[in-house]
């Protein structure tokens, strides 16, 4: 039933941020994928205001391609239905989709681009892959941890931004937006390729 045809719409990407709707999360870590977004949207000229699939839509052109973004509205834990929504409601396959999220698992400033791979516990992440079914699709994962020993990861998360990372904040997502901008002119691989530099203090480059 997902790719059941639909009327053809002209888009050829669908990118998703995701984060809580409300404005009590909105400067918090767990919102980074919703500030790429937003981000995106206001260099590009693109207004997601649009409800569709019980998501904010617009509709836009980046580096030439005919672009959806998109910030679900239904809590992170549920994404999955608004963007098999999405993806059925645009015409478009699992290779046409990026989803842009925090990640813990990351260090504070980390920025990753994944082709396929599992959820690794987040609970947005898992919502989506158990909604389409599966995880081969790409993915910007954007490293929140502060590198300290956290006494619960889910009140970090949901903690608001402190004035002293709120720039830090705004410099991650503009490289964040940049990097989605490469994947859309250039293709997955090569984005990945270019934003996949090794970690500060890692040994080893992420595959």
């Amino acid at each position: 039933m997902l790719w059941r045809r639909r009327k053809k719409t002209g888009a050829e990407f669908l990118v998703v941020g995701l984060g809580n709707p409300g404005e009590e999360y909105r400067q918090t870590p767990h919102n980074l994928g919703y500030m790429t977004i937003d981000r995106l949207a206001e260099d590009e000229g693109i207004r997601v205001t649009r409800p569709e699939e019980n998501a904010l839509v617009g509709l836009g052109a980046i580096g030439g391609k005919s672009v959806v973004l998109a910030k679900p509205l239904s809590f992170m834990n549920l994404s999955g239905g608004p963007v098999k929504g999405l993806l059925r409601r645009y015409d478009l396959t699992l290779d046409r989709l990026l989803i842009v999220y925090d990640d813990l698992d990351l260090p504070w400033e980390t920025l990753r681009i994944k082709l396929k791979g599992s959820s690794a516990g987040h609970n947005g992440m898992k919502s989506i892959i158990g909604s389409l079914g599966s995880s081969d699709f790409a993915r910007l994962r954007i490293g929140i941890h502060p590198g300290r020993r956290l006494a619960s990861g889910a009140d970090f998360l949901l903690r608001p931004l402190r004035r002293e990372q709120l720039d830090e904040a705004d410099a991650i997502v503009n490289r964040a937006a940049g990097f989605v901008r490469r994947l859309l002119a250039k293709g997955a691989e090569k984005a990945m390729a270019d934003c996949n530099r090794r970690a500060r203090g890692q040994q080893t480059e992420e595959q």
